[in-house]
């Protein structure tokens, strides 16, 4: 009581108003918030897609919460949101980096969650003003000195520790709520500019692919527009490293999410020459002679190469640059794969730092009060570049968040490791897809493969089509055959007759049949593509047949071929069909006979006389006896007839197709005994009639004896 009239009497006494307090804080530049009035894009073409400019004073102080806006804040709000590295702003509610100072965590980190909270700089002002005064007229005054002063914390007291750092409003409903809208996808342009505001003279990019529709999410020339090193050729003599704009920046390429497509880590360590060969066919012609040396599936979610890949990036130190299409996977890999709890390391002479003249300009232009601040990050010399500011270096830094929405990195994140040693960067995803903006709301979380999937053997006759999620069809094209497919996809797959396939696809049939398309969809609808089934996986799928330590037959004795492919769904999965085919129906035969060569006579037929006709033929006739003429043997010629599927999906994209993965050979289904079907039990109902005939004909020939 007593101190809530000091303060009161001294906030009189020295005219203390009691207002809002203004803090400069920055706003999020962010891709989402263009349109705004009050952001004003940048000049240069390719800056306009990552930032946008906005004024940096915010007030802090919402009309809504008087109370809290009265107290003056210990702290500032963050540079950046750790969750998706939008940069800090009150303004925009919409957008990403908003926080809302209502929110008890907000105000829990700015310290103005409770009116007994009080930072001690505040308490030195009661105290300073005390000592001004004269204590005989505070006693006039009924002001108790003692009980005042008792009151103040003591100046030796320990600080206590900073709490957590709040996540921005869209990340908090993200994490807790599982809602939330994507942002703006930036350009490659927008990119290669951030890579080359760089601070390190050595930089690597790690190319993050998706393993459930690899290779869709590949950028093929990716390292030449980065003005990256050349992939290394097969070439002994090709060189290891080179420099462009004085930095060196090389490129590797991560396969994540590798536990989608084995359930153990040596049958994914089986695939990775499958893997190396997809790849190569997917880069095109510049693809035959690389090495691709540089090539990791890894599995962030077990921890399947996790640890290599981690020494790696500490070995290489540096600038390491997560890169890669949206919701492939970068953020949940950077968390396996950041160096945590290396502060303690001492740098060598040879470390890789970043030029430490620029850095010691940017230090000295500061303030000498915010020299010792743990906020001296927040200060933006160049409000034009691409690339935030580093953050402070900890041991167990926050990592990014990790959520299902495509496009939650919004800017991005630089986290340090290893004193000085090097960072790690999660950099925005590039537009992957648009199939979700065809699909209704509630079902677009179900088009992300959140485990692996054991999918059920399916049969597609002649004249049925194969239905996924109800808005995608596959369709034998006539002559059709018999083929089995697996759907490795979340969205449930459906066979029915064609015509009743087309009806629900284009969303006028009245079948019972979900499809999880938004209402109009079935009027874009159009072919993707043609799609042949023309690898051999005959070896692969006989079994013991062609296995070398059963029978061991070859390929080509084998009256038949098995035939598959995989097609592709970008950003959902695949189905992997195949199909039995006859050989000699595969390779159709073509019987060629030798031209016999014959005189060409000038004069017509018709002026020789009967006599020189006979003579003629016989002529002929002889020269068949002695030379006849030899048939070719049966051989293939042109291009075998291929089983083909038709692809229809919204606007005809989205769909593409690769060598077939087998995947139904790794990740059948396990046979227990419980599994296993057991012939069935013979049925009693016959014999149980034919016991009462046989009684009934018994009693009645006892009758008759009787009788």
């Amino acid at each position: 009581m007593h101190r809530a009239l000091a303060s009161r009497w001294l906030k009189n006494s020295l005219n203390l108003a009691e207002g809002p307090a203004r803090l400069e804080i920055p706003v999020f530049l962010c891709p989402s918030v263009r349109t705004t009035s009050s952001y004003t894009p940048w000049t240069t073409t390719s800056r306009r897609y990552l930032h946008m400019q906005a004024d940096a004073s915010t007030t802090i102080a919402p009309a809504s919460n008087p109370p809290a806006a009265s107290r003056i804040p210990q702290r500032t709000l963050p540079s950046q949101c750790r969750g998706c590295g939008a940069l800090s702003q009150t303004s925009h509610p919409n957008q990403p980096g908003y926080f809302d100072l209502s929110r008890k965590a907000v105000q829990k980190y700015l310290g103005v969650d409770s009116p007994f909270n009080r930072s001690r700089a505040e308490d030195k002002i009661y105290e300073d003003a005390l000592r001004q005064l004269d204590p005989k007229r505070l006693e006039e005054q009924g002001v108790d000195v003692r009980a005042l002063g008792l009151g103040l914390p003591p100046a030796e007291m320990r600080p206590q520790a900073a709490p957590k750092k709040p996540l921005c409003d869209r990340c908090h409903f993200l994490l807790h709520n599982h809602t939330g809208e994507s942002i703006y996808h930036p350009s490659v342009e927008s990119i290669r500019d951030t890579l080359l505001e760089s601070p390190y003279k050595y930089n690597h990019v790690y190319h993050v692919l998706d393993a459930a529709d690899f290779p869709m999410s590949l950028l093929p020339k990716i390292s030449q527009f980065l003005d990256a090193m050349p992939l290394r050729s097969r070439n002994r003599r090709s060189r290891t490293g080179r420099f462009y704009h004085n930095r060196k920046t090389e490129m590797s390429f991560i396969i994540t999410r590798a536990d989608l497509l084995a359930p153990t880590k040596p049958q994914v360590d089986t695939l990775f020459p499958y893997l190396r060969e997809v790849l190569r066919d997917a880069l095109g012609r510049t693809g035959r002679d690389i090495r691709l040396g540089n090539l990791r599936a890894v599995s962030a979610k077990r921890s399947w190469w996790t640890k290599e890949l981690k020494e790696d990036i500490w070995k290489r130190g540096g600038g390491g640059w997560m890169l890669g299409k949206a919701n492939v996977g970068k953020s949940q890999l950077f968390e396996a794969v950041f160096p945590k709890g290396r502060m303690d390391w001492d740098p060598s002479k040879h470390q890789i730092t970043v030029d430490m003249e620029a850095k010691a300009e940017e230090d000295s232009a500061l303030p000498a009060q915010e020299k010792g601040n743990d906020q001296s990050q927040n200060d933006f010399s160049d409000e034009y570049s691409l690339l935030p500011p580093a953050p402070k270096e900890t041991q167990y830094p926050e990592m990014p968040i990790v959520s299902d929405l495509p496009g939650t990195t919004a800017s991005p994140i630089r986290v340090p490791f290893g004193n000085g040693r090097g960072e790690l960067i999660d950099l925005p995803g590039l537009e992957r897809t648009g199939l979700e903006h065809h699909v209704k709301k509630e079902h677009r979380l179900s088009l992300l493969m959140h485990s692996r999937i054991v999918p059920e053997q399916m049969t597609l006759r002649p004249g049925q089509s194969l239905l996924l999620g109800g808005f995608i069809r596959i369709t034998p094209r006539e002559p059709a055959i018999i083929m089995l497919t697996y759907a490795f996809t979340p969205i449930k797959p459906h066979v029915c007759r064609t015509d009743k396939a087309v009806s629900i696809q284009k969303q006028t049939g009245e079948v019972n049949v979900e499809n999880i398309a938004v209402l109009g969809t079935g009027d874009k609808t159009e072919l993707a593509g043609s799609f042949e089934l023309k690898w051999d996986v005959t070896k692969q799928r006989t079994g013991p047949l062609t296995r070398k330590s059963a029978v061991g037959l070859d390929v080509d004795r084998l009256p038949y071929r098995v035939l598959s492919t995989d097609i592709l769904i970008e950003g959902v999965g695949w189905v992997e069909i195949a199909a039995q085919v006859r050989t000699k129906d595969l390779f159709a035969p073509r019987i060629s006979l030798e031209k016999v060569e014959t005189e060409v006579r000038s004069e017509p037929e018709n002026t020789l006389s009967p006599m020189e006709r006979l003579e003629a033929l016989a002529e002929d006739a002889s020269k068949k006896r002695q030379s006849p003429p030899q048939p070719t043997k049966q051989k293939p010629e042109g291009e075998p007839n291929w089983p083909i599927v038709d692809v229809w999906s919204p606007e005809g994209k989205y769909i593409s197709c690769r060598k077939p993965m087998n995947g139904w050979m790794l990740n059948k289904p396990r046979v227990t005994a419980a599994s296993r079907k057991s012939r069935p039990k013979k049925s009693m109902k016959g014999a149980k009639k034919l016991e009462k005939k046989l009684r009934r004909e018994k009693a009645a020939a006892g009758t008759t004896a009787a009788d």
